[in-house]
């Protein structure tokens, strides 16, 4: 059994981050919203997995490294928004804006 629900390990995999940022997005969401609107809440949610990734998930040192870093936190980011469409609204119809 488990002592605590997070630590540093859990945060190095992938899951566990795309866990933790949809945790956090959501919490704090409506901060977000209110004082930006709804467009910014994909950015916040990109600057949240990116910073995260960063501390829990760096690949490397060098710009290769960087890069892929930031590739994975856009990874993360997108998994965490897919994860809570498909959980609040599985069945949403989109419109297309013309």
């Amino acid at each position: 059994m488990y002592n605590y629900f997070i630590n540093k390990e859990i945060l190095g995999t992938f899951t566990g981050l795309v866990v933790t940022v949809n945790i956090i997005v959501q919490f704090t969401k409506f901060i977000v919203k209110d004082r930006f609107g709804d467009s910014f809440v994909r950015l916040y949610n990109f600057i949240i997995s990116l910073i995260l990734t960063f501390i829990f998930a760096r690949v490397g040192e060098d710009l290769e490294g960087i890069a892929l870093t930031v590739i994975n936190a856009v990874l993360i980011s997108l998994a965490s928004m897919g994860a809570y469409e498909t959980v609040t609204d599985p069945k949403a119809e989109k419109q297309k804006i013309r």
